[in-house]
């Protein structure tokens, strides 16, 4: 890792703001420096939009320096307004205790918290003791009403409603910035961009109340090529924990992205070299399908370890088929070094001639020869609904069946989102 650590975020596209770029870099040349990011416990677990703040935990943590993830045990009991249109859900201290043990295990799988090399403080340790009008006077003196309201996640409620409770928000997450300078020497704060006011307004309340120079960055709000949150499905959010978003639901999650997100997701998500970053996001074709095995593999090995990654790599090849195993695109990536299975036993099949593909056998009639439709109209529909897939491909019209669509003799036909059925090519 180069002594320059905030220039590599920045290369990989990891950081959307910065207070103070010049002396950030100035300040990070030079390890071990305290920062901090914060998690509210409003689940038992952390969804793939937290990815990109541990990762960044990471990056810092191995250039040498001493990362502090604040688990949100007070800032959870008033609800964080940024990026909402309506008002959290109230959680009891009962429930916020619980989530917060799930979150704090997550956070372990990631992070290296052996000889004080990082730390997980509740920020319910200062804030559940706070006297309300000593804080007022001690701590809310600082702040500027007029000022609260320009910060955009104010602004964004204030036509739908934004309670007094959520109102208060800023001032204590400024005030956790307080605490952290001064009890841990912390003088870097980073969160998503819809945290930059936060952010800033306990920059200033630690130059008022300590005269001292603080930092601040955001990472950049990653959305889809249609503008929807990424990590959200139809079935909701995509969750760390394997009890919420199995295994391989989470590695086609990423299997599945669009070819054009894919450099960026490869740089933001994984710790693969950029020139490799570089390379695999340029691949084109079906070769880019390589590429999105690299990058699913990646992450599920990641958050779940390479063996549930390797076992969810060889259970999506079995079901779906893969990218074209003749492709000579090796990279540091483990799974390159997979040997893949070539059966697929749990699906139904069918066995095709060569013959059949000569006299024009099509796509549709491929489909309702499977049973996977019960009509060319049906299946007509499907495809210009978008339900219709060859080899995990989407389907934009019919066409005749080639046997260039066969990898290793074999092809994955699919209807809707569950069912599957193999054809294999006879030799």
């Amino acid at each position: 890792m180069s002594a320059n650590v905030y220039q590599t975020l920045v290369e990989r596209g990891l950081i959307y703001q910065s207070t103070d770029a010049e002396g950030l870099q100035e300040l990070l040349q030079k390890p071990p420096q305290t920062f901090y990011i914060g998690f509210d416990p409003t689940a038992d677990s952390l969804h793939v939009g937290s990815l990109i703040p541990i990762i960044v935990m990471m990056h810092l943590q191995q250039a040498g320096h001493r990362p502090i993830a604040i688990l949100g045990g007070g800032t959870a009991m008033v609800g964080d307004p940024s990026g909402k249109t309506e008002m959290r859900q109230m959680l009891t201290p009962e429930k916020i205790i619980e989530n917060g043990k799930g979150i704090a295990g997550q956070l372990a799988r990631f992070l290296d918290f052996s000889d004080n090399k990082c730390r997980l403080i509740n920020n319910a340790d200062w804030l559940s003791e706070l006297k309300y009008v000593d804080f007022l006077r001690d701590i809310g003196r600082h702040f500027s009403v007029n000022r609260m309201l320009t910060a955009e996640s104010y602004k964004q409620r204030l036509e739908s409603g934004l309670s007094f409770i959520e109102f208060n928000y800023m001032l204590l997450q400024a005030y956790d910035f307080h605490v952290l300078c001064k009890e841990e020497n912390c003088r870097i704060q980073m969160g998503g961009q819809d945290q930059w006011g936060n952010i800033v307004a306990g920059i200033d309340l630690i130059r008022r109340t300590q005269s001292l120079e603080a930092y601040g960055v955001t990472f950049p709000l990653l959305t889809t090529s249609n503008g929807e949150k990424f990590g959200k499905t139809a079935g909701g959010a995509v969750w760390l924990a394997k009890e919420r978003t199995s295994v391989l639901d989470f590695y086609q999650f990423w299997r599945n992205c669009e070819d054009s997100e894919i450099g960026k997701l490869l740089s933001f998500f994984t710790f693969l070299p950029l020139p490799e970053v570089k390379y695999l996001s340029g691949l084109q074709g079906n070769e880019i399908n390589r590429a999105k095995e690299i990058l699913a593999y990646e992450v599920t090995a990641l958050v779940h370890g390479h063996k549930a990654a390797a076992t969810a790599y060889q259970t999506a090849v079995s079901r779906f088929g893969c990218a074209d195993p003749e492709l000579k695109i090796e990279t540091s990536s483990a799974i390159c070094k997979i040997t893949l299975q070539k059966s697929a036993a749990d699906l139904p099949s069918l066995d095709i001639d060569k013959s059949e593909i000569s006299a024009g056998l099509t796509l549709v009639d491929l489909f309702i020869n499977t049973g996977l439709t019960k009509s060319k109209g049906q299946t007509r529909r499907l495809i210009e609904q978008g339900g219709a897939y060859l080899n995990e491909e989407r389907l934009k019209k019919d066409r005749p069946l080639t046997t260039e669509d066969f990898s290793d003799n074999k092809i994955i036909l699919r209807a809707g989102k569950k069912r599957y059925f193999e054809v294999l090519l006879k030799t």
